[in-house]
């Protein structure tokens, strides 16, 4: 049975988010609120967490989870940016942009893309976000929660309860979170490729 938590979406609680990270390192799987909709979240090493997300996405292993990162410092450890690089995650985190790097040793295997050996990284602008990642000490790995069947996420907490709560552990309800997916820009090329348009400005990486 998944449990609900409903938390301030400017100032979380503290005891809920200690809570969610002991639910999350017993292997549990999560919905939680970002700057742009509703993810789906465990710990990097849960590999049988992974499954299920996959399996509520309806995807394969070729989709590829996103690591979800507390700053750019904590980024530096699972991807290797170089100082033009630095300077556009600067610019852009955090904030609603998922970035495309190459992965560094600290990245699973699994979890790279299998030919290119990089790694989706994201630093969102949300306060349940940040008080979540400094209780873990670790990233989040995410994938955004959208059905099978549709294009667009999950924003409003009693859809998600309704459509999958019973197949989640946790439910971090910080009311309804209106937005677009991120914007992806991969910068494996040195040069920012926009991947997809999300909610976050591409001007603000450089991209017209």
């Amino acid at each position: 049975m998944s449990q609900r938590f409903f938390v301030h979406p400017e100032t979380p609680q503290l005891r809920l988010m200690k809570e969610a990270t002991r639910i999350l390192r017993g292997g549990g799987v999560m919905a939680y609120p970002t700057d742009s909709c509703y993810a789906l979240g465990c710990m990097i090493g849960n590999k049988d967490g992974m499954d299920r997300i996959r399996a509520l996405r309806g995807v394969d292993d070729k989709h590829h989870f996103t690591l979800v990162c507390r700053d750019l410092s904590e980024i530096a450890t699972y991807a290797r940016v170089d100082n033009g690089q630095y300077r556009i995650l600067r610019a852009a985190t955090p904030g609603c942009y998922t970035f495309i790097l190459e992965a560094t040793r600290e990245v699973p295997r699994r979890l790279q893309h299998p030919k290119r050996s990089s790694i989706g990284i994201r630093v969102p602008d949300h306060a349940v976000v940040n008080a979540l990642l400094a209780e873990l000490g670790e990233p989040i790995l995410s994938m955004s929660l959208i059905l099978p069947g549709f294009d667009t996420p999950l924003l409003d907490p009693e859809e998600i309860v309704d459509s999958v709560g019973a197949r989640l552990d946790l439910v971090i309800d910080a009311g309804y979170c209106g937005g677009e997916p991120s914007t992806v820009v991969d910068l494996t090329s040195g040069v920012p490729e926009l991947v997809r348009r999300g909610n976050g400005d591409p001007t603000r990486v450089g991209l017209a």
